[in-house]
């Protein structure tokens, strides 16, 4: 198991692009597994690799029992909307109704460089918008109403958690071309 640092808000990979994987190797395998170690050990639904300092566009997703991942997604967005309550892991105990498409159509790769093609709607289809979110240096509260986002920045400096030393940066065993922090 290798369970790595959830980064928190402010810190400044949340909000730098991840780049592509162009290399399906043994490190890319490494992160893909640390990344559901992770996200398993937190427990989340879904982990992107810039939440544990790798700024490469990998995430993995744990929806109603269904362990996944995938890496250089992209996604096509169903005109339909859902509303629903979304939280995340670099926000601790933040939760706020946020407005995403109902269903999206994701392609991307595994992590041996395998084209995936994955229908997913409701909750999966809100987690794959989050994580690829993540790594286009978007978080959830980007996307909240005026009202909502000065309410969540306000439950968010008066968090425990909020100002707590940035963790130690260490290099990362992963190819991030200078993008890992």
């Amino acid at each position: 198991m290798a369970v790595q640092p959830i980064r928190l808000f402010g810190d400044p990979i949340l909000r730098r692009r991840a780049i592509e994987v162009d290399d399906f190797d043994k490190e890319v395998r490494q992160l893909v597994t640390d990344l559901t170690d992770t996200m398993l050990a937190a427990p989340g639904a879904g982990l992107a690799a810039p939440q544990i300092g790798v700024g490469l566009r990998v995430f993995t997703w744990n929806v109603e029992d269904e362990v996944g991942h995938l890496i250089n997604p992209r996604l096509e967005l169903s005109d339909e909307t859902q509303d629903g309550a979304e939280g995340c892991l670099s926000l601790p105990e933040l939760t706020y109704d946020c407005l995403r498409a109902l269903s999206v159509i994701a392609t991307g790769f595994d992590m041996h460089g395998e084209p995936v093609r994955i229908e997913a709607s409701d909750y999966l289809a809100r987690a794959m918008q989050h994580e690829t979110d993540h790594l286009d240096g978007i978080l959830f509260i980007d996307k909240l109403d005026t009202a909502s986002r000065k309410a969540a920045m306000k439950e968010i400096r008066e968090s425990e958690w909020f100002g707590l030393e940035r963790p130690t940066v260490r290099v990362s065993p992963h190819a991030t071309r200078g993008l890992g922090l």
